[in-house]
């Protein structure tokens, strides 16, 4: 799998979900053999570029190669000058948001409501491409099927973002009002997958490592893409990619490694957003690992009392030192999971 002249480890991505991949979680599933990440999305706007919430979503520091950056916004411009800055900054790739459904990004007609007016789609594409071609920068592109049920246009919109240079498409399979409810469909995918010749990628609903080996085999693409089911699991990009590769399921990982992932995530976690911020960030991370678990409702509670990072920590160790005395592993993920609507996600 190659974007540009960048090879990937592998075909199973983590996808960029608002507020949830930051830098410590993109290195996290990396750690656990995820091939790609993609950051958070970064505003077009000039203004808010040296904000605090911006600097956050573009800190790279120490993370490993090729450095992707999801840019979001409405004029073609404005959008090139944003994908010019990041590249300034390091971006290797620069990737653009067509598909976040939220409410607050598609009232300003960004994400995925840009897919209603398909002349801006194509030319904030081509602005891009033009801004980053000259430093040998590939631009990918995240959309979804379409705005509606009677309007899925990402066949025909496949077609021009090809045209103008984009380098590789995902795709969820979900319209924008449907947002994260019912199901994610494939066949959408499988026709863009026909329809042009670059990488195509396929998201939405998966879950398992077999529902991963059955989107592929239905779509075609060249690779799937995880969102929220990474969410307190990681570890579920090296179930897929073994799977993938042997057709046999790894067993669920060690609390012991699951504690050691949890802490040292924490702790990245802290330093990227400081005491006050991160430990109330870290609280929704820390619910989903522990979520399926035994206690996890009663601890859930009492880990929303805590407001220090010492105090988050020691928290944490005990809970999983008292769950390590009574299992070795962590229970079985069920074979179906279900999923969330998750208001800034775009998994």
């Amino acid at each position: 799998m190659q974007i540009g002249t960048h090879l990937l480890a592998n075909n199973v991505f983590v996808a960029p979900m608002a507020g949830v991949t930051d830098r410590p979680f993109r290195q996290l599933c990396r750690g656990f053999g995820a091939g790609y990440a993609v950051s958070e999305m970064v505003t077009s706007r000039r203004e808010l570029w040296n904000s605090l919430k911006t600097s956050r979503r573009a800190d790279h520091a120490g993370e490993p190669g090729p450095i992707a950056v999801q840019i979001a916004g409405t004029d073609a411009q404005m959008m090139a000058e944003a994908a010019a800055y990041n590249v300034q900054r390091g971006a290797q790739i620069i990737d653009i948001n067509l598909g976040c459904p939220a409410k607050k990004v598609c009232n300003k007609w960004a994400g995925s409501a840009l897919m209603q007016d398909e002349p801006l789609a194509v030319a904030i594409a081509q602005a891009v491409v033009r801004a980053c071609e000259p430093h040998g920068v590939p631009v990918t592109l995240k959309m979804r099927t379409g705005w509606s049920q009677a309007n899925r246009n990402a066949v025909a919109l496949a077609r021009a973002f090809e045209d103008v240079g984009i380098r590789m498409l995902t795709v969820h399979g979900r319209t924008r009002e449907q947002g994260y409810g019912g199901y994610a469909e494939y066949e959408t995918i499988a026709a863009v997958k026909q329809a042009v010749r670059v990488p195509v990628v396929a998201n939405g609903d998966i879950t398992t490592p077999q529902k991963a080996r059955d989107v592929l085999a239905a779509t075609g693409a060249d690779a799937v893409m995880v969102g929220r089911a990474a969410q307190g699991r990681p570890w579920i990009f090296r179930e897929i990619v073994h799977f993938l590769a042997t057709g046999a399921e790894l067993a669920p990982p060690l609390v012991a490694e699951v504690r050691r992932a949890l802490l040292a995530h924490l702790q990245d976690h802290y330093a990227l957003y400081g005491e006050f911020t991160g430990v109330r960030s870290a609280r929704k991370h820390i619910g989903w690992y522990v979520k399926a678990l035994p206690g996890a409702a009663a601890f859930r509670e009492a880990m929303n009392r805590i407001e220090e990072s010492a105090a988050q920590l020691a928290a944490v160790d005990d809970f999983f030192e008292a769950l390590g005395a009574s299992m070795d592993r962590l229970p079985a993920a069920p074979s179906c999971m279900p999923t969330e609507d998750l208001a800034e996600s775009d998994a």
